[in-house]
């Protein structure tokens, strides 16, 4: 078979059909394809390396003119979020180079992308726009031009509309993703003074709107040198997740005082979970420390099972009292629950499946990325274990599932 030749992603950029522009983050022009540089009636050295508005300004004749400002709120929307943004259709005139003072009418149609960096960061705003005037003025060719004056006016319009619309929902969702958190963060205990003993906890939100707030953990003192830890996913995103969360959360906390185990905490919490919208097919998995019987007593409902870290860098997962989620099946059923001795110097492990679960892969695989992750970093703290674990396993562009995890040592 003949060896494929390396593609030459400057030539395609150039030969991409339609105006293409690459800029910074700051919103400089670093290149311009040439279908961009000839319809926008600029050379490539009147744009590389200039401020987009430098060299595209708001007509100054038209007081209702605001393309510019829609298309830098577009961009900066990009940079901030890191997400692909298209607009409606806008009016933005252009200045005639060869005559400085004459507006040209001009109606675009673009779309603002992201390209990021390793680390997840926006590098470059990939700026596609279509010029759609002509077909907007042929759309009323056929009547008179008082006909197409009205129509292309009213079109001009409602995709101004459309535009104040999409703004409005953006900052809705961003209401109510901020408190969403704020619910979230309020809801997670901070570890208190466990002897000896050390835990680090650590929540990550989602990069984007989707899958965010339905993850918490939990941490309960015991009578009799005892502990409970937790960790559970609500199926669902955004401020109903959160809510769900917070109830479940409060329930299995309550549950866990006064049940005699890992797996009656969970009966209860099955019962309660029939009352919360939003309940249903939630993951919890829950232990028992019993620091002076050096054991562990652990059920999980539906949820990736919890890993001890062995000193050697062995790593144990508690898998043999795993039950489907919670309120997931019609009757009440007990659930099972199991019992592992450990060694002084282990360490226990609870995470959410954002830690691990990657679309391409099967959960074996996953497990096993974080039990080789743990043995690389055996000889490390709670806190600072906590913090490799998700520099290691979290995707470098952000992690498109929340998270939570929990680190004690034994």
């Amino acid at each position: 078979m003949r060896k494929p030749q390396p593609i030459d992603y400057a030539a395609v950029f150039q030969a991409l059909p339609g105006m293409v522009a690459l800029l910074t983050p700051e919103l400089v022009y670093v290149d311009v394809n040439d279908d961009f540089a000839q319809l926008a009636g600029r050379s490539r050295e009147q744009l590389l390396g200039r401020y987009i508005f430098d060299v595209f300004p708001e007509n100054p004749n038209d007081p209702a003119a605001a393309g510019m400002r829609e298309t830098r709120e577009s961009m900066l929307r990009v940079v901030a979020t890191g997400e692909r943004d298209t607009m409606a259709v806008l009016r933005y005139d252009i200045e005639d180079a060869q005559r400085p003072g004459h507006w040209q009418e001009h109606f675009w149609s673009p779309v603002n992308a992201p390209v990021l960096g390793p680390d997840g960061k926006v590098v470059l705003v990939v700026h596609r726009v279509e010029e759609v005037t002509q077909l907007l003025r042929a759309r009323g060719s056929l009547a008179d031009s008082d006909r197409a004056s009205v129509l292309e006016a009213e079109l001009y319009t409602r995709a101004r509309e459309l535009q104040e619309v999409n703004e409005r929902l953006r900052r809705a969702h961003a209401h109510e993703r901020e408190v969403a958190l704020a619910l979230q963060t309020a809801m997670m205990p901070t570890p208190r003074h466990l002897g000896p003993h050390q835990a680090a906890v650590r929540y990550r939100p989602a990069i984007g709107d989707l899958n965010v707030c339905g993850d918490w953990y939990d941490l309960v003192d015991l009578p009799g040198d005892r502990m409970a830890v937790a960790v559970g996913d609500v199926v669902g995103h955004g401020l109903a997740a959160a809510c769900a969360m917070g109830q479940l959360h409060s329930a299995l906390s309550a549950a866990t005082r006064v049940a005699e185990g890992p797996a009656q905490a969970l009966e209860a919490l099955d019962m309660y979970a029939c009352s919360v919208d939003g309940a249903e097919s939630a993951t919890v998995a829950t232990t028992f420390i019993d620091w002076g019987g050096h054991s562990i007593t652990y059920s999980c409902a539906g949820h990736p099972p919890p890993a001890v870290l062995h000193p050697d860098g062995t790593v144990s997962f508690l898998d043999q009292a795993t039950d489907p989620p919670i309120d997931a099946r019609p009757g009440r059923v007990a659930r099972p629950q199991a019992r592992v001795p450990f060694a002084q110097g282990d360490t226990l492990v609870l995470y959410t499946d954002g830690l691990i679960e990657r679309r391409s892969e099967d959960i074996d695989t996953s497990l096993g990325r974080l039990a080789d992750c743990l043995a690389r970093h055996r000889r490390t703290a709670p806190e600072d274990l906590a913090d490799a674990l998700l520099a290691d396993l979290l995707p470098a562009t952000g992690n498109t599932d929340d998270t939570a995890l929990v680190v004690v040592s034994l």
